[in-house]
């Protein structure tokens, strides 16, 4: 009841629900005058039949008739005062029975129904939201970090155009108001002065008019875009985006960066402060086969091995956990600590490919960034591509379809350490993804994903790694939002930091239980503005610290339903 007066002040805003209001008036007026002159003729034709009724039985006969009642106490003998019935009935059936319940439906029940859908579809917000994000577009990315903003509980608001697009979201529990993205008064409306970020997922030609739009008034708004063509970066930027996002770009890079190919250096795939956060491979190294204890990796270069990865399967390692040929260690520690791990396996240069070059399956935005990694590290690649396009340096293609074996063939597949799936359809991806398994069990196969849902039936395939478009995306945009560097660490493993519970004040690490109850793993304690890294278990969590941590969703999510406060 509380939208009521929300409804009936929709109802009655519209010219043309005013106007459907008149007609209905008329087509009352019109059953009204058909009643009363039915009456009339009715008491006529009974007297001349020498019948004496009331005035009121008249009202009674033709409503009774004219619904279709027919009770059959009161009838005609005379022949004019059948046809007379029949009149009123036939009258009664199209006017009542037809026509009254399309009205009904037409311009009550549709406006009422219409009225109420846009009572849950808002055009702005309470004066007094501050701290919220404004999305100008729903897609798979903004979808992805509307669920990481939720389990953060930060506010947030989807603008749409059309109104049922608004209900489609509505009905997924999606905030969604309808406005005009390149309106500055639509934003007016969404407080966003008080806006702690805007964030434009749109085409690039639009994203340049929701930027230069919300530029007019508001100079110092955080704004962040993305670019599809990376000829609309410097675009943005003149537009006034505060940060210009290619996610093609940072999705290539990040693959680039778990391949098994080149030497042993640890990859930096996070950041905050003075921790570092960063994966290496261990194919051929002298860790293969010995346990996390036996690695003496914390004593030896005080990194602290926070989790593993196994064929696309993040585990948190034990003491006793034995490191196999394909495990990828994700380490946490100093910038230091990795030169010196770095400098231990390059002497060593027991993983160092001996040439073969790693293939790149799709020569589109993702693999040209993936092949740019590549030729900066000095790691040789081959890119199979079906159409052939100008200015390609040829030496680094092969043309044709992966999914034929002489393609495969022609690019060395046999001997290649790696193969990168970069497709933008899914569909394609998977069947790939297991197409090449079945050929090679020792490669290792990374894919892209554009929808997370998909994540995990391309590691049923096959794939070792998976990177998500949408959770990178996403992930990009929220680092940013919290003013942060972190990447995303690899799909389905997260990398976050908060304030201590007060749940957890004055207890010890070892004591807090937070690895036993939700998988995550702190791997620093922020104390008065002093990143303590690879915190020992014996201490105490302070009432003011800060705890940086790492684990995969669900223990993120976990940790955020454990310990609200």
């Amino acid at each position: 009841m509380k939208f009521l007066p929300a409804v009936i002040s929709t109802v009655f805003a519209s010219k043309i629900i005013k106007a459907n209001i008149a007609l209905v008036v008329k087509y009352l007026i019109l059953i009204v005058s058909l009643i009363t002159l039915y009456s009339v003729l009715f008491h006529y034709i009974m007297a001349a039949e020498g019948q004496q009724h009331s005035w009121l039985t008249g009202f009674y006969w033709t409503i009774v008739t004219m619904s279709t009642l027919g009770f059959g106490d009161i009838t005609f003998i005379s022949d004019m005062g059948r046809a007379f019935s029949i009149l009123v009935l036939l009258s009664g059936v199209v006017l009542l029975l037809i026509m009254l319940p399309f009205i009904f439906i037409k311009f009550f029940f549709a406006p009422w129904m219409d009225a109420q859908a846009r009572s849950r579809t808002p055009r702005e917000l309470p004066s007094d939201t501050h701290n919220h994000v404004i999305i100008t577009h729903y897609d798979p990315v903004t979808a992805s970090l509307i669920e990481k903003l939720e389990s953060y509980k930060k506010e947030y608001v989807v603008v749409v155009e059309e109104y049922q697009r608004a209900l489609e979201l509505y009905d997924k529990n999606i905030h969604a108001v309808v406005g005009n993205i390149d309106d500055l008064d639509t934003y007016s409306r969404l407080c966003v002065q008080n806006a702690a970020l805007v964030v434009a997922t749109n085409s690039d030609q639009m994203n340049t008019n929701i930027t230069l739009t919300l530029r007019e008034d508001y100079e110092f708004l955080p704004i962040i875009t993305t670019a599809d063509s990376p000829h609309s970066v410097d675009i943005l930027q003149l537009a006034g985006s505060s940060r210009v996002l290619q996610l093609h770009e940072l999705l290539g890079r990040s693959l680039a960066s778990w391949t098994v190919a080149g030497d042993c250096k640890s990859n930096v795939i996070g950041r905050y402060k003075q921790l570092v956060i960063a994966q290496a491979p261990v194919i051929g190294t002298p860790l293969v086969g010995q346990t996390i204890a036996q690695s003496s990796l914390r004593e030896t270069f005080g990194l602290t091995v926070v989790g593993t990865w196994e064929r696309g399967k993040f585990l948190v390692p034990g003491p006793d956990t034995v490191i196999n040929r394909s495990s990828v260690l994700v380490f946490a520690g100093t910038e230091d600590a990795l030169m010196k791990y770095d400098e231990v396996y390059s002497f060593y240069q027991i993983c160092k490919v001996a040439g073969d070059p790693v293939i790149i399956v799709g020569g589109g935005r993702v693999g040209k960034a993936i092949a740019a990694r590549f030729k900066e590290s000095d790691i040789p690649y081959l890119i199979i591509e079906k159409n052939r396009r100008r200015n390609q340096d040829e030496a680094h293609f092969v043309f044709g379809d992966a999914a034929d074996i002489q393609t495969l063939e022609k690019a060395w597949f046999e001997k290649a350490p790696a193969a990168l799936i970069t497709s933008h359809d899914d569909a394609t991806n998977i069947y790939l993804t297991k197409y090449l398994r079945s050929l090679r069990s020792d490669m290792q196969i990374l894919s892209r994903s554009s929808e997370d849902r998909n994540v995990t039936t391309l590691h049923r395939a096959g794939a070792d790694f998976v990177m998500s478009y949408a959770s990178l995306g996403a992930n990009a945009i929220f680092n940013y939002l919290m003013n942060e560097e972190t990447l995303l660490l690899a799909e389905g493993l997260n990398f976050f930091h908060l304030q201590a519970p007060r749940s957890l004040e004055g207890k010890t690490l070892a004591r807090s239980g937070i690895r036993e109850k939700t998988g995550c793993t702190v791997v620093a304690v922020v104390h008065k503005g002093e990143t303590f890294i690879n915190p020992e278990p014996s201490r105490q969590i302070g009432k003011d610290d800060e705890l940086i941590l790492i684990g995969t969703y669900d223990a993120e999510n976990a940790f955020l339903s454990d310990y609200p406060d």
